[in-house]
């Protein structure tokens, strides 16, 4: 069971409720329900209705899609503290993908109902979620940029950094290991490429000291990365 303090902990983090002041992510954390997913479970299917948003406490999750001829592809994994499911609560429309549980998943959930109650009854999370899709907005504005106007080392250099980040929010550490237990395939649909310019690029920044591969696991050099990336 997931403790009050750690809800609101989870609350502080989340991107969507991190900006609400003590008394809003209270109001919020009232509103939660636990959920756990065991590995390789469906979490809900494109096409479901959107009935609620979930807050990763713990795991990771696999956000995909089918192609035509039934092939799975990946689009993005959400670790803690991220939020997914949320366009469909915000729009009402259903899923516009699938979510399934890479391991061990337990994430805190909010339903439509108490969101849109919510909304009306506290202002401050109507504009945090005002935030939070201008973010997002602002996020896949970059993506298509990222993808149309940089190389695939600078690209990818971005992706590692933005994963060191969340894993180190604060920017202590000068080297961070992240977890990556997706394919080439996989990443090479997250930053717009194809997987022979992937794994080229990969060892370009492997050989520039950027990253150290490890298994699933990948080194990142901050600084290396950085400069790569030309990240403002």
């Amino acid at each position: 069971m997931v403790a009050r303090n750690e809800a609101l902990d989870a609350l502080a983090k989340a991107p969507l409720f991190g900006t609400l002041d003590e008394t809003g992510r209270a109001a919020v954390a009232q509103e939660l329900r636990e959920a756990s997913f065991d590995s390789g479970q469906n979490i809900f299917s494109r096409g479901d209705p959107g009935t609620e948003l979930h807050i990763v406490i713990k795991g990771r999750v696999r956000l995909s899609v089918l192609t035509s001829d039934g092939r799975e592809l990946s689009f993005a994994h959400v670790e803690p503290p991220s939020i997914f499911g949320e366009l469909a609560v915000f729009d009402g429309r259903p899923r516009s993908a699938d979510a399934t549980a890479v391991n061990k998943v337990q994430t805190l959930t909010l339903s439509k109902a108490a969101f849109s109650r919510l909304l009306g009854e506290r202002p401050q999370v109507a504009e945090a979620a005002v935030r939070f899709l201008s973010a997002r907005l602002r996020d896949a504005d970059e993506q298509l940029e990222a993808i149309a106007l940089h190389p695939i080392e600078a690209r990818l250099a971005r992706f590692f950094l933005a994963a060191a980040r969340q894993k180190d929010p604060n920017g202590k550490s000068e080297r961070v290991s992240v977890s990556l237990p997706i394919s080439q395939s996989e990443l090479a649909l997250l930053v717009g490429a194809s997987r022979p310019k992937v794994n080229a690029a990969l060892a370009l920044l492997e050989a520039e000291g950027a990253i150290e591969r490890k298994g699933a696991i990948v080194v990142c050099d901050i600084v290396a990365l950085t400069g790569l990336g030309a990240v403002d």
